[in-house]
């Protein structure tokens, strides 16, 4: 830990902010007792012009939270000094806007009327981060290092498709729909989305397919106290915390259709109501939804709402599965080798031409995650700086020796059932050994994949493929 002993504070800038007279005395003064060099300012333009003289080390800000937004400075303050932390002190905050704060690149929070020692122990904690960070290269490093690795890197022609729409689609607030088997990528894409759209608030993440439907307000929209039993404080909901931000619906094709109700009349309004509250709130956040399931057939069978998918589904990204772009797979494989060695601080692998050829033949039921999951397992787990073809994954087990890669004829006058009931069928006895496993091959759910066994009549398939391994095996 660096030696904040040896510094002299006098030689610290702090800006400190607040409309409020009163306050802005107070703060100056706990301040100027710690012996900095306070910088006061009553306006947000006199901060920004102390940014441009000079890098300030740290911005205390007072405000009145609900009322005035403190983060367009922030950002402003960030984009003149990118090491400058930043304070929050609010007046009628909650917890809420404190997970709020921190989430959107504040380092600390402070209830008003602020108290001397806890804003010395945050001016303090702020100070050990830049000191530790000036003087450790690794941790700057570290700190500035991508949170994902690149998956737009690569040759094929459907990868640069997606990336150039990502390109010209981010700065904009259009909903956006990410398809694509189960692995293929589709947060990382919504990531990208949201990184290069230069959107202020954050990322926030929600699996539609975890969301009761007695739950499904709550987590989307928020509560107020007493709402409900249980409600004993307000709590925010996702776009809440999403504010100025991104919002992404994992698994959008699974969420009920009450969800589907709830969530379509936001987008038509633009406003939504925590749980109890009477009081509407702006929806001010980027909408990307992602789903492997063919939503327009869904739609047309009734398990979607149709307006809704067209709400979603003004720009769609889809991402074809690794199998259909084996040609991206070296490309993929250094980027992960670069991101992982980095995260958990290890020598980057060499990997052999015999090893990446193996990669390019594998099928990829897992996609790009099953891909990803390999690498950063090989550069853990092996001492071997070269990676050769004896650590490729082995070819998809098939029942009797035979060739995972069956072909089936299909031909004019087949109905969709009966080409997806092969399609099946041949899954289950040549590719998969279980039917956790068919599912992923197929790009669906386990529990789709049962409801399609039994309404395709193929149930005693998959029985009697399970028996022929239990003897083969």
């Amino acid at each position: 830990m660096p030696n904040l002993e040896a510094v002299n504070p006098a030689n610290i800038a702090v800006a400190v902010f607040d409309r409020s007279a009163p306050d802005l005395v107070k703060l100056t003064a706990i301040l100027e007792q710690g012996g900095y060099r306070v910088l006061s300012a009553s306006t947000e333009a006199q901060v920004e012009r102390y940014a441009k003289s000079e890098p300030l080390n740290l911005v205390v800000t007072g405000f009145e939270a609900r009322q005035v937004d403190p983060f367009p400075l922030l950002e402003r303050v960030r984009s003149l000094s990118p090491d400058t932390e930043f304070i929050l002190c609010g007046e009628g905050g909650t917890a809420a806007d404190a997970m709020e704060a921190v989430h959107r690149g504040a380092l600390d929070y402070l209830a008003k009327p602020v108290e001397a020692a806890a804003l010395q122990a945050a001016i303090r904690r702020a100070l050990e981060r830049q000191a530790l960070v000036a003087a450790d290269p690794k941790l700057r490093r570290s700190l500035k290092r991508r949170a994902e690795p690149d998956i737009f890197v690569g040759t094929s022609v459907r990868m640069r498709q997606v990336a150039e729409t990502v390109a010209e689609v981010a700065t904009t607030t259009v909903p956006i729909l990410v398809t694509g088997e189960s692995g293929t990528g589709k947060e990382l894409v919504a990531r990208a989305l949201h990184d290069r759209g230069g959107r202020r608030g954050p990322f926030i993440a929600i699996n539609c397919a975890g969301l009761p439907d007695n739950l499904i307000e709550s987590e989307l929209f928020g509560h107020v106290r007493g709402a409900f039993t249980g409600a004993i404080s307000d709590r925010p909901g996702a776009f809440q915390l999403a504010r100025a931000g991104t919002l992404f619906l994992d698994e959008i094709g699974d969420l009920s259709l009450k969800g589907q109700g709830d969530l379509l009349r936001v987008l038509e309004d633009g406003v939504y109501r925590p749980v109890g509250s009477s009081r509407p709130l702006r929806a001010d956040i980027r909408i990307v939804a992602a789903t492997h399931r063919d939503l327009a057939t869904w739609a047309n069978e009734g398990r979607f709402r149709e307006d809704l998918l067209y709400r979603l589904n003004i720009v769609e990204l889809h991402l074809p599965p690794l199998r259909e772009r084996p040609e991206d797979i070296p490309a993929l494989v250094e980027s992960f080798n670069a991101h992982f060695a980095a995260k958990h601080d290890r020598k980057k692998k060499a990997f052999t031409d015999g090893f990446l050829a193996a990669l390019m033949r594998h099928r990829w039921p897992g996609n790009v995650r099953q891909l990803r999951n390999l690498i950063e397992r090989l550069l853990v787990t092996v001492r071997a700086t070269e990676i050769d073809a004896s650590y490729a994954p082995p070819p998809a087990a098939s029942a009797g020796g035979a060739k995972t890669n069956v072909l089936f004829s299909v031909h004019a006058g087949m109905s969709v059932a009966e080409v997806e009931a092969r399609l099946i069928r041949e899954t289950l006895v040549q590719v998969a050994s279980n039917r956790r496993e068919a599912a992923t091959v197929l790009g669906i759910s386990p529990r789709t994949l049962a409801y399609k066994l039994k309404a395709l009549g193929l149930s005693s398939v998959a029985s009697e493929s399970a028996k022929s391994r239990e003897l083969t095996a």
